[in-house]
């Protein structure tokens, strides 16, 4: 699912090099953290959060054929 994230995410952004994607794995979660320059965030969130909506329904999609929990947070700096 990283790699999907690293993919699809960098397709996105003008500056796929400067994406940042952290996971961590709590009690049977995952959550993934991306965090990318300020000048990306919009690119990433979409017209009224459609885009990152769209991520985390193909993430929680995945997650759920496999038994997993997982969560998509975008960290703004």
């Amino acid at each position: 699912m990283e790699e999907f994230l690293r993919f699809v995410i960098g397709t996105l952004v003008e500056f796929p090099e400067s994406v940042v994607i952290k996971k961590t794995e709590t009690s049977g979660r995952t959550v993934f953290y991306v965090a990318a320059r300020p000048s990306d965030i919009p690119r990433i969130v979409g017209k009224g959060g459609h885009t990152i909506r769209a991520l985390r329904t193909l993430l929680g999609a995945s997650a759920r054929k496999r038994n997993l929990s997982v969560s998509l947070e975008l960290i703004e700096p």
